[in-house]
């Protein structure tokens, strides 16, 4: 799994402009949550503390990249979109931002790829935080992804 986090890490820098702007790293996975990493310094607003663009950038992509990773290791060629969301801010962030992603309650990886299998799309709910001071969410996401198959065409030349 390390090979296709770190792969996942390089396309993400390589391909998002903006997940090299905030400077974002992959700095754990384990198949059931994924969190990201990025420095304060770059992400810092006219208070002092974080942008509340970046908040929402890093905690989008760390859902989108929950999802990414799995379909990378069960093997499937998939495109990744986030249908709709909900952020809510509830205190400032002083600090390096860390953002945790995990599906939602009552979402499982099962009926996710089962769904996929069937009709080569699936859905599902994610939630995302990144902590405050105290270890209490200070910013949380709650989003629907969706994965997408690709179609490989053959007949292009």
């Amino acid at each position: 799994m390390n090979t296709s986090i770190r792969a996942l890490e390089r396309e993400m820098l390589a391909d998002i402009p903006l997940a090299r702007a905030i400077d974002l790293r992959i700095a754990d996975a384990d198949g059931d949550s994924l969190t990201l990493a990025a420095p304060l310094e770059p992400n810092i607003n006219d208070k002092g503390c974080a942008f509340g663009g970046s908040l929402a950038s890093l905690l989008t992509l760390a859902g989108w990249s929950l999802l990414s990773l799995r379909l990378r290791i069960a093997g499937e060629d998939c495109d990744v979109y986030v249908q709709d969301s909900r952020l809510r801010y509830l205190a400032p962030v002083w600090g390096d931002l860390r953002a945790t992603a995990r599906l939602a309650d009552g979402e499982d990886w099962k009926s996710f790829f089962g769904m996929l299998a069937a009709r080569g799309k699936s859905r599902l709910r994610v939630l995302a935080s990144v902590p405050g001071e105290n270890g209490a969410a200070a910013t949380t996401l709650e989003a629907r992804f969706v994965a997408l198959r690709r179609v490989v065409n053959l007949g292009a030349a």
